[in-house]
């Protein structure tokens, strides 16, 4: 019986750098090919064995490549390039050099591995990817107009100008011609960006409505379709977190921690991860201040002690455990407000399916209480209702909560709240009212602004 080989590979864009390393740590073979598929399998069916053991380092082309020498080896490596050059830093650094050190780090068992995606998170990573590249796209653009309408002495339009009617009132300003030319060059891209942008968001919201776990992670506060496909994109299978603390760990949203001897020394947080998840869940930790719930008293008397970046990146990793534990236990977020959480999932299932709940009086039924008297009122339902109508698991009864629990939100004087929100209210509508923080950022992240 063949002996177990270990190969190592240096891939670039155009080029990889194979060694292939026996059991007794004797270099047996080494070649330069082409990165492409053809060469790749033709290297995997004249030099590779099915018993043999394969590594590469990720890069942006590595789950491709190992999907294609994965049938000719019994198992492939995927290694963090970083972990790698903290344990095989070298002064001299060549592709056959960095080939033998990876065949040699396998051989021995001490190449750091990352975790494997599944073809639908790779999948929905490269979609998100994607509308965020669109999104950057689309905020240069409109970046590059306003320049040129500072270069020009021109006030800031008041109101939206990246509208039908502000579009008119950019090609009437009076401007030299040549700067006319660059608004409608920049113009016409913007129109072809965000219609690429709309066809993406088109996909995702179908994507999050086939998805359970979406709806339950845009139940807890500031949370919507962008924020929780990201997250999901980013964990893939979230058993293999053993906890939350590790998970916030995988985001980058735990200090650095520098201890020698008696010295221990927290620094800011390491930025692990996936910057893009990261960046959402700081963005939606931003409208958690006047929140009612246990996550705004926390915000707020972390505010009190310390700066605000501070406690919007501290609310940040509360969320991430959150996440964790509302993912691994299926249910909804128990402290939720009824009336934002449930506008979000009606736009979900607007968007997703063009279904709208029909509301008011039923048909033959009694008049409104309000009618003729230009009072305006919106029945919201008590939390376990909505969750029952959106086919939610319903939270956990506040009277059924372990009695540590209760304690914690008895301290952050939030019981009143938390009682409040299991039953139905009436509430007034005023015409022209504004949006509430979480709406007004749900709102930014369907047209794109962040």
């Amino acid at each position: 019986m063949n002996s177990i080989r270990y190969i190592g590979l240096d891939v670039h864009r155009e080029s990889v750098r194979a060694c292939i390393r026996s059991s007794e740590d004797q270099v047996v073979f080494e070649r330069t090919m082409d990165c492409t598929r053809e060469a790749l399998e033709s290297f995997g069916h004249e030099h590779l064995e099915k018993q043999d053991v394969l590594a590469l380092e990720t890069t942006f082309h590595s789950w491709a490549i190992a999907d294609v020498l994965e049938p000719f080896v019994s198992r492939v490596v995927v290694s963090n390039p970083q972990a790698t050059k903290a344990i095989a830093h070298s002064k001299v650094k060549t592709d056959k050099v960095d080939a033998r050190v990876i065949s040699e780090l396998l051989r021995i068992d001490y190449l750091p591995e990352v975790w494997r995606p599944d073809p639908a998170s790779r999948e929905l990573r490269s979609l998100c990817a994607r509308r965020a590249t669109l999104v950057s796209d689309s905020v240069r653009l409109k970046n590059r107009i306003h320049g040129v309408l500072a270069r020009n002495l021109v006030p800031k339009p008041k109101g939206e100008i990246f509208d039908a009617k502000g579009m008119r009132r950019l090609a009437a300003l009076d401007m030299p011609e040549s700067s006319k030319r660059q608004i409608q060059s920049d113009l016409r891209l913007l129109t072809l960006t965000q219609a690429e942008l709309a066809e993406h968001d088109r996909i995702l919201v179908q994507s999050a409505w086939s998805d359970p776990r979406v709806k339950l992670l845009i139940t807890m506060p500031g949370v919507d379709v962008t924020v929780a496909l990201a997250i999901l994109a980013a964990l893939g299978n979230i058993d293999r977190f053993q906890d939350g603390d590790r998970l916030a760990a995988y985001l980058g949203l735990v200090p650095s921690t520098r201890q020698s001897g008696e010295h221990c020394y927290h620094g800011p947080i390491t930025k692990r991860g996936n910057g893009k998840a990261r960046w959402l869940l700081i963005q939606a930790a931003q409208h958690l201040s006047k929140h009612p719930g246990p996550l705004g008293v926390f915000f707020r008397r972390l505010l009190h002690r310390k700066n605000r970046n501070v406690a919007v990146v501290a609310t940040a990793r509360k969320l991430a455990v959150i996440a964790w534990h509302m993912l691994t236990r299926n249910e909804t977020y128990r402290y939720a407000q009824p009336e934002p959480t449930q506008n979000k999932l009606a736009r979900l299932r607007v968007r997703a399916t063009g279904a709208k709940k029909k509301t008011g009086p039923a048909k033959g039924g009694a008049k409104p209480v309000n009618y003729g008297t230009g009072r305006r009122t919106r029945t919201v339902p008590a939390l376990p209702e909505l969750y029952s109508s959106e086919h939610l698991p319903l939270a956990a009864d506040p009277k059924k909560l372990k009695h540590a629990e209760i304690r914690v939100l008895e301290q952050m004087r939030v019981l009143d709240y938390v009682n409040s929100i299991q039953s139905a209210c009436v509430q007034e509508r005023r015409r022209g009212s504004k949006k509430t923080s979480e709406e007004s950022q749900s709102a930014s992240y369907e047209d794109g602004t962040i």
